[in-house]
Parts: structure tokens; sequence; C-alpha cells
């Protein structure tokens, strides 16, 4: 299937029916409307040379309507993160990629402060310049049979590359990651396949489109499925969501568990009355914030995993294949292995090894970067780089990035559970991260970081009861904003930074103070 003409179909079926509320800009946009939209941005998209574009716009009707419109006229479009440091990541994705043209919009740079760069294209003057006859040509075009119309757009295969999104950067600079029609179909069709998903459903659409659960479980699902999208473009304005959720009557949601701890303090008894289903991913979701939604609105929250380079979904928990604390089963088109992380035997279920995965929904490889690509994907099987482990009633368990392990006494620690027992003891308004840091009589430590100052004896006290020795946080420091990245997950990669920038400062003023004190005694 080729997303943009399974959307054609869609919208010449359900011409009259919502394809996008946007809740940012207060629009209201049937599926007639659309085609009719992306048709000009089309036109207008193929002034622009062949290959990439790239795009950063906010969740909105013209963020959906753009990508549309650079994938029918036989573009690709590359999607920026906006939510930190866009300059910088505009120009890296140009160079990464290759290309100039990114179309953006004057709002945006204007709100977040971002300085113009070169090749950059704003969406109002584009829209502007769309004239009386550019609309009637469109409208005109769309009442032509479904086949011919097919034939007016970009063609292609399936295995062309639809969109480019960029890994986090969390451990290392972004890798682009080619995803194809193909890719991004497979898992679609497993997401109808597994869940109950109703022609009246009505998705919050409010994760980036530059993160690839926003881009294909919020964007081409519902586009190519005929449901309505309820947008909106700043997914931590938490009582605002609530709000579009109680209003619009949305009955599926998705997000990360940090949006949903932030929906459930905003939200009251009856907001959520009109969700049947509600997924978390792309992080490790609490047990306490599953029990307290279910408490308070009688929803229960189902965990899902996956990564950019699948698509993104590779397991899920639902109905009666919902065991909590695990991240499910795997999707029906989907293999799953556990591999020794030393010797890549496959390992029986109990047993803790890398997660490897194997399948349609894997992706063509990182654009430009074939080494890369060589090393993470060996004869169809994509290493997700997570540490896991299948019970043996099928369910697969997250135990945490490989790079999230530190070897301290020779035995292997996870960075992951010592920061989810910290988390269950800590108050609830204090958020933490912990890290590794070189030790020179240990090799490495464990630094916990909090947002606030804490009873340190008392919480160490607390997790001693549930870790071992080697297991404990050696320090802990306080950074009140952690640096997240804009899925709402802790950047570990800036937190480690600053956690090493702190510990050498104070080993700075250590020295400088035992100086000092040094030379008062030698004066005496």
């Amino acid at each position: 299937m080729l997303l943009h003409q399974e959307f054609i179909r869609r919208a010449k079926k359900n011409g009259k029916k919502l394809a996008i509320i946007d809740r940012t800009t207060e629009k209201r946009i049937t599926y007639s409307k659309a085609l009719i939209a992306s048709i000009i941005l089309a036109n207008k998209f193929k002034a622009y040379k062949d290959g990439f574009i790239g795009v950063m716009i906010p969740n909105s009707a013209g963020s959906m309507l753009s990508i549309l419109g650079i994938v029918m006229a036989g573009r690709v479009p590359v999607m920026i993160n906006y939510s930190t440091g866009a300059a910088s990541n505009c120009e890296y994705a140009q160079n990464k990629c290759g290309f100039k043209t990114i179309i953006t919009s004057r709002a945006l740079l204007e709100k977040i402060g971002c300085r113009l760069v070169s090749g950059m294209v704003f969406i109002e003057d584009i829209m502007e310049k769309v004239t009386i006859k550019d609309k009637l040509q469109a409208a005109l075009k769309t009442k032509l049979p479904t086949n011919l119309l097919l034939k007016t757009v970009h063609q292609g295969e399936p295995d062309d590359n639809v969109v480019i999104l960029f890994t986090s950067g969390s451990e290392k600079d972004p890798k682009a990651v080619q995803l194809t029609h193909k890719n991004l179909t497979s898992n679609i069709n497993d997401v109808y396949q597994v869940l109950e998903i109703m022609d009246k459903d009505i998705m919050l659409a409010n994760l980036p489109l530059f993160h690839v659960f926003g881009h294909n479980v919020n964007f081409w699902l519902p586009m190519t499925r005929g449901i309505t999208a309820v947008s909106y473009a700043n997914p931590l304005e938490y009582q605002k969501v609530v709000d579009v959720v109680r209003e619009e009557k949305v009955s599926l949601m998705v997000g990360t568990p940090v949006f949903f701890m932030g929906y459930l303090r905003k939200s009251r008894r009856g907001d959520f009355e009109s969700v049947r289903l509600a997924f978390t991913g792309a992080d490790k979701t609490p047990d306490w914030l599953r029990e307290e939604f279910f408490k308070k609105h009688g929803l229960t929250v189902y965990e899902g995993y996956g990564c950019t380079e699948t698509s993104p979904v590779i397991s899920l928990n639902m109905g009666v294949n919902n065991r909590p604390g695990s991240i499910g089963k795997p999707f029906p088109s989907v293999k799953v292995k556990i591999a020794d992380i030393n010797t890549g035997e496959t390992l029986p279920a109990a047993k803790e090894g890398k997660i490897l995965v194997k399948g349609d929904l894997v992706m063509k490889g990182y654009f430009d970067d074939l080494e890369e690509t060589s090393l993470r994907i060996k004869d169809g099987w994509y290493d997700t780089g997570d540490m896991g482990m299948f019970d043996e009633d099928g369910f697969l368990w997250h135990r945490g990035r490989l790079k999230r392990f530190v070897k301290i006494g020779g035995e292997m620690v996870s960075l992951v559970k010592v920061e989810s027992v910290l988390t269950e003891i800590l108050p609830t308004d204090v958020d933490c991260c912990v890290v590794e840091v070189p030790d020179f009589l240990k090799g490495a430590k464990i630094v916990a970081t909090v947002t606030q100052a804490i009873d340190e004896k008392r919480t160490l006290t607390d997790m001693a009861k549930r870790l071992s020795p080697i297991e404990m946080p050696r320090q802990f420091l306080v950074i009140p904003d952690l640096p997240k990245m804009g899925s709402g997950k802790v950047d570990f990669r800036s937190v480690t930074e600053m956690v090493k920038a702190q510990l050498s400062s104070d080993s700075d003023m250590a020295e400088e103070s035992s100086a000092k004190r040094k030379n008062k005694a030698d004066k005496k």
C-alpha cells in the first residue's frame, strides 16, 4: 500500500466526514477539503528540487496537509525537531541528508525564538499565493474517478522512503532513519488486526510528527483509515489537552508516560468518559500511573513498546493479552527473539538478553550510514539495543537499554531498575534520572539526579530494602530542570554531561580549598 494513495481512496469515500479537527487554529477540515488542500500543496511543492524537503511545523492541519502534499509530489519529508535547538536541528538535517528547502511556520519561529536558517520557506507565504484558479483546478481534479485521480499524483513503490525521522540523540548524535510505505503500512495493519478500531473513532493527535509515535499512529493511521484526528500543537499543555479530549469526545489516546502523568494531575472525573482505548509507549510506564488512572477514571492504560526504526510498535498489551508491567505480546507480523549479549545465541523464556526484531516494520536503514546500518541489522534482524526477556506465556518484558547497564564489581547493574525503585520512593512531584559516571577506583559509579532536595539518608534506607549494595547510588545531585527530548523522555546524554561537569566543578573547588588550607598551614 502507498500511504498517500490510500489517503486519496479514503478521502473520496468519506468526503463529508471530518478528517482533522485542529484545536490550535480552531479549524475543522473534512476529507474532501483535506484532499483539495493536499493537491494544491503537492503542486506547489513540485517547484522544489527532487528528493528531500524538510518539515518543521507544529501539530496542526497545516503540518498534516504539508506532509501529504510533499509525498503526493514525489518528495520525501524530513521531519525536524523544533522542541529544542530548532535552528541547529535544521542545519544538522540539511547537512546529513543533503537538501536545502525546509517548510516551516513564521509563527513557530517567533514563538520559540528560532533564527532564520537558509532554505526556510514559510507555509503562510505558500498559502497566500494560492489563487482561486489553484482551488478550482484542485477541486475539479478531486471529482475524477478514484483510479484516474490516483494517476495524477506520485506513483512509487512500497519500498520507497515515505519519511526520514531522526533518532532521539539521547545517547549519541541523531541518526536519519529511512522508513518506507511498507514499513509504516505493516504497523498500521497490525494495529487494526489487534485493536478494535471503528470508523466512528476520534483520535487525539497531539504527539509531535517528528517523533515516530506521532508520525504513524497520530497521522498516517487516521488519514489512511478514514477516522478523525484531533490535533493540538503542544502536548505539554496538560489542562488544554484534557479539555480538548472532553470537548471533542476523543475515543483513542496514545502518549508517553510523562504526558499521561500530566493529564492525570490536571483532569477531573468524567474528563475521559469518551475514551475507549489509551496507550503509552516510548518509556516505561510506572505501576502507580496505571493504578491511579484506573482509580480516577476507570480507564485501563495499556503499555506498548517500539522504536523509531520499527515504525514504531513492536509489542502491545491489550484486552485479555494484558499483563501490567510487561510490554505485551509482539504484533502478529512481527518476529522477536532474545539473544545472548555475548554469543548471539537465542535464549529461552525467563532468560534476559538483547531484544532482536524482524519483519516488514523494520526500517530500510540509516541514511548515508551503511556502517551503522550493518551493525544494527543482520540477516533481517534489527538489534534494538534494549535488554529484555519473554515469560512462559509469551509476554515481553523490557529491562532497559543495554547502554543503561553498567558493570560494577564484575556484575551488570541496570540503571533503569535503580531509577524505577527511586521513582516509586520519591514524592510524586520529584523527578529523577540515574546515570553512570567514571570512578577511579571501581571503574564506574551510580549517581542519582533529582529535581528537588530530598532526605537522602531516608531515601537510601528505603532503596536498600529492594536493591543490592552495588546497585545503590553513591551520590545525589539536584538538577531542577532535567533536560528532556520532544517525546517527554529524559535526555540521558545531557544529564550525564551535566553530572560530570558538576562533579568536576565540585572536585576543583575541593582541591582549591585543600590547597588554601595547606598554604595556611605552611605559613604557620
